[in-house]
């Protein structure tokens, strides 16, 4: 191992403080030469030999873990032309040795010589799944192909991977490129006093304005971006119609056009699945997808989109109808445009609920928000969590690192938080990715750590980061995500944590935390006026509550709107017939959307979950986890949320059973386990307002 290059260290932390592009090419080279031998290690390992087998490639793991995912990150975090060429470069030669592993049809023998010896049903059920979610992985990675068709699916694999690159780059870089300056102060009215601080600040800090430039939250000017702090808010608050106009042709736009153009890319992405089923032997791609989902068929899928959709649709309907009056009675005329729902969906809300996100945000600053959340997990599921900044290599002085507890005061895991946007870098979303996975091999203990990634809005100037509820949300979704990583009490790497754990179910303890920003002793704990120190007043908490159903079947249409389009790209539509992806968006948007389709609308080409993510006939998952999360959740509201014993008692048991397991057993059974029966949609609908009166 050098001792100079920080992608070949084995131990602690990653060196994110140290990591260079220059560090990408060698650091490859020695992981592959190295891994090339552990490799033949496993391949040669006596058949039904677990030990011997599998000793090997958890080598070979600690390499990639410590080699490849920290330039992975960096490309989500610190993206820059360099480290993007760095892995460009390095990429082929990873996709080639996955596949290598994955086709090595000495590996594939020695997983079916363990499930087909006698002493595999004496194995626990984290490795029996380990070693058949294996011999599956090798299946559908092309084993049995014969080395003509093996060539061919290794050329699909690899232009995938570079396809998917390419995909995510140019949503980065046409998000990155556009914006809008506002230099009158008439087009700036209605826009909140902290969002004119933010695109002041963004305007004087741009590269293309001079280096005495000043800009100030009064009197501008203003940049508006596309990234989510910005877009989205500047969507709700700007009075010039035509302003939001050209931002939202420029956002449901992104790369389709000129040389950053993804519509090729999609057609070629959707192509080339086609052809890998072929020559896997599946129907369709959605096939391929879910013989590794929860859910085990489109039909199934299709059956929650209709009972969703059905429960759905009439109440979208009527929002539209509400928000469009609302529109005319202030002298809007005729219907409204694309770009004209979320400002008087916004208006409405201020009318009907008294409060603007604005109102709220001085009671969330990030420390306080993060307070009450680490209060929460202490109750729920007995840990502590301590700022560790100090012990860790971080890669932007906005990152933190914090070490977490159990309730006997070890330590079980860490996480890296990156709170805010930076639209200059780094991708937009929020996510929760392994950093370290655990592992416990004899006198070896290696804990988990996870990234947690927000684009929250960043503090500006003395003032803290001041979050809205939705960004409250968003970080008690990803830290969901983080506790199933760090909260695993699964020894086996490959079944830890989220590993193993089917697609479709992985979203439920992220969704499930999301609730208890609407628990009144929860959120009252975390919301105090960052300058006041007055906790937010309970008629604010109530509007709250009540709020939270509003446009909710909006919302559910619309997810269910990518989801159906997600599902129908996967299964039934063919790339090389007459129809194109943005028909098929289109005929989807008529049946779930209460609007008509924006015609020049091109927003698959920025769908990366589904072009550049794992999500592709996957989306479906979101709602498919919310079903599993809302029906979580009631178990607390059953068991009484005001009492706190029956409130740990049911979170420990949350703990041990979704939380601790992991991908050690399959996720209906340990639900069961948890629940003690099967979930069904009565409690996501009850929380969404959406169950007839009489229900």
């Amino acid at each position: 191992m050098s001792d100079t290059n920080p992608l070949l260290r084995a131990s602690g932390l990653p060196a994110f403080d140290v990591i260079q592009p220059e560090h990408v090419g060698p650091a490859v080279s020695e992981i592959l030469k190295l891994s090339a031998v552990y490799l033949d290690e496993a391949e040669s390992a006596t058949p039904g030999d677990w030990d011997a087998l599998m000793g090997p490639m958890a080598k070979i793991d600690l390499l990639f873990e410590y080699g490849w995912s920290p330039v992975s990150h960096l490309m989500g975090v610190a993206n820059s032309d360099e480290l993007r060429a760095a892995h460009e470069a390095a990429l082929p030669e990873i996709v080639q040795f996955s596949l290598k592993m994955k086709q090595s049809r000495a590996l594939y023998d020695r997983f079916v010589a363990i499930r087909e010896s006698d002493g595999f049903d004496d194995l626990d059920s984290a490795k029996q799944r380990i070693v058949l979610k294996s011999i599956q992985s090798a299946e559908q990675a092309g084993i049995a192909l014969e080395s003509e068709q093996q060539e061919r699916f290794n050329e699909i694999a690899q232009r995938m991977s570079q396809l998917g690159s390419d995909f995510s780059n140019n949503v980065l870089d046409e998000t990155k490129a556009w914006f809008l300056d506002i230099t009158d102060a008439a087009d700036a009215e209605g826009l909140p006093d902290s969002y004119r601080s933010m695109a002041a600040a963004a305007w004087a800090a741009a590269d293309d304005t001079p280096d005495d430039a000043t800009a100030d939250a009064v009197g501008g000017p203003w940049r508006i971006k596309l990234d989510a702090p910005s877009f989205g808010p500047f969507m709700e608050h700007c009075r010039n119609s035509s302003l939001r106009e050209a931002a939202y042709r420029a956002y449901v736009t992104r790369a389709s056009s000129g040389d950053r153009d993804n519509s090729s890319l999609i057609a070629e992405i959707l192509s080339l699945r086609k052809e890998q089923c072929d020559l896997l032997g599946y129907e369709h791609y959605a096939a391929l997808s879910l013989s590794r989902k929860m859910a085990d068929s489109v039909s199934a899928v299709q059956q929650m989109f209709d009972e969703l959709l059905s429960a759905s649709l009439e109440g979208g309907r009527r929002e539209l109808a509400e928000i469009t009056e609302l529109a005319n009675s202030s002298g809007h005329d005729g219907t409204l445009a694309h770009w004209d729902v979320s400002f008087w969906a916004e208006r409405l809300r201020e009318q009907r609920y008294s409060f603007t996100d604005e109102e709220l945000r001085p009671y969330f600053s990030l420390e306080r928000v993060l307070d009450g959340l680490f209060g929460l997990c202490h109750r729920l599921f007995g840990i502590s969590v301590t700022d560790a900044t100090d012990k860790a290599p971080v890669w932007h002085s906005d990152v933190r690192y914090f070490e977490v507890f159990n309730e006997q005061d070890q330590q079980i895991a860490g996480f890296y938080l990156d709170p805010y946007s930076r639209p200059e870098n780094k991708r937009g979303g929020a996510w929760m990715d392994d950093c370290i996975g655990r592992m416990v091999d004899g006198d070896l203990v290696r804990l988990p750590v996870a990234h947690l990634v927000c684009n929250g809005t960043p503090p500006v100037g003395e003032r803290p980061s001041l979050m809205t509820f939705r960004e409250v949300e968003t970080l008690f979704h990803e830290f969901g995500h983080g506790l199933q990583h760090m909260m695993t009490t699964v020894d086996l790497r490959d079944a830890a944590g989220i590993s193993g754990v089917e697609w479709d179910a992985v979203e439920l303890p992220s969704q499930f935390m999301e609730n208890w920003c609407y628990h009144k002793p929860t959120l009252l704990g975390m919301a105090v006026h960052y300058e006041t120190g007055e906790v937010l007043p309970d008629d604010l908490y109530e509007k709250i509550c009540r709020a939270r159903t509003y446009r909710a079947a909006s919302a559910m249409l619309r997810q269910l709107q990518f989801g159906m389009t997600d599902m129908t790209l996967h299964s039934s539509f063919d790339p090389a017939g007459s129809a194109t992806v943005f028909d098929v968006h289109a005929d989807i948007t008529q049946k779930t959307s209460p609007m008509p389709p924006f015609p020049e609308g091109r927003f698959l080409c920025s769908f990366q979950h589904i072009f550049a993510g794992g999500y592709a006939a996957g989306y479906y998952s979101y709602k498919w986890a919310e079903v599993l999360s809302a029906d979580a959740f009631a178990a607390f509201e059953e068991a009484g949320l005001d009492d706190e014993s029956a409130v740990a008692e049911t979170g420990r048991r949350f703990r041990d059973t979704v939380l601790g397991l992991g991908g050690s057993r399959h996720p209906m059974e340990i639900y069961r386990q948890f629940r003690g029966r099967e979930p069904n949609t009565q409690a996501l609908l009850r929380h969404n307002g959406l169950l007839p009166a009489n229900s």
